[in-house]
């Protein structure tokens, strides 16, 4: 193992920020080999990860080259953890004399993907802080998904990137935009909602964004189809007043109520687009 300096005083951004009361951030700071993190990632690693120390995870870092982080997440999950490291650079390979396993690849690369699961199968915890870009960003996660075990999380780092015009964004196809498409994909969950052509439903129980980080957590057991239930209880026939707060959707959905507006498509199309621009007014500016 390598050595580890001495733990240098906190930084007084890191006092006002309350770091140095972490213990992940104090590990990070005395770790010998570079890494670079933005401060709020340490309360964010703190919230997400803390129940896997001590555990028998597998662990997986892409992007390790100056090899700092790897030290770090070894001492912080314990030695029970399995370290992987991804990196495109070969260089990294170094970091195997120290007990991590490394592997050389392009995130980017579906085909590098389905080469690493079939050598590791699964794995608990994935950290995407490779190369930030929308088609990297994008392309781990959809390739990684589908290997992380019941109550895992992928985990991907530098989102900011996506409001970044040096990343190509904004862009519709930014990562961020992609994370969005996934939060659809979750709620076709529900019997109501049209269920999406995609799996990822079937593996993301819920998502969590924070500043610069978005967390996908995976629980299969949870990702049912899910249908509206009542219990038994004594009902008073209370009339719905949900659409009573707007005296014009309240009138038009009365009216559009008649036959007519069902039956003709074309009557049907002007009718939802009438409801559409009732429901939506006033709720634009807020999108500012």
């Amino acid at each position: 193992m390598a050595s580890i300096t001495q733990l240098q005083p906190p930084e007084p951004d890191a006092l006002e920020h309350g770091l140095e009361s972490l213990e992940l951030y104090q590990t990070y700071k005395k770790t010998k080999y570079l890494s670079i993190k933005h401060e709020s990632y340490f309360h964010t690693y703190t919230e997400l990860f803390e129940k896997y120390r001590g555990k028998d995870i597998v662990f997986v870092e892409i992007g390790i080259l100056n090899g700092g982080s790897l030290f770090m997440w070894r001492d912080f999950f314990g030695e029970r953890a399995r370290i992987i490291g991804i990196d495109l650079n070969p260089e990294a390979l170094k970091w195997k004399q120290c007990g991590f396993e490394i592997y050389i690849g392009n995130q980017d690369a579906p085909g590098f993907w389905e080469v690493f699961f079939n050598e590791i199968e699964h794995a608990d915890i994935i950290l995407d802080d490779g190369g930030h870009t929308n088609r990297q960003q994008i392309i781990t996660t959809a390739s990684c998904i589908e290997y992380i075990n019941d109550g895992g999380i992928l985990v991907v780092e530098d989102t900011h990137s996506s409001y970044m015009k040096k990343f190509g964004n904004p862009s519709k196809y930014s990562f961020i935009n992609f994370a969005k498409h996934i939060v659809d994909s979750i709620n076709s969950r529900s019997s109501r909602v049209k269920r999406a052509k995609n799996d990822y439903w079937k593996h993301v129980h819920s998502i969590a964004f924070y500043e610069s980080i978005v967390a996908f957590k995976i629980d299969r057991k949870n990702c049912f189809i899910s249908s509206p239930t009542k219990n038994d209880g004594e009902s008073f026939n209370a009339k719905d007043y949900r659409f009573r707060t707007s005296t014009n959707e309240y009138i038009f959905r009365k009216l559009s109520g008649q036959r007519i507006f069902s039956r003709i498509p074309i009557i049907r199309q002007i009718r939802d687009f009438i409801l559409w621009v009732i429901i939506n007014r006033n709720t634009s500016k807020y999108f500012k």
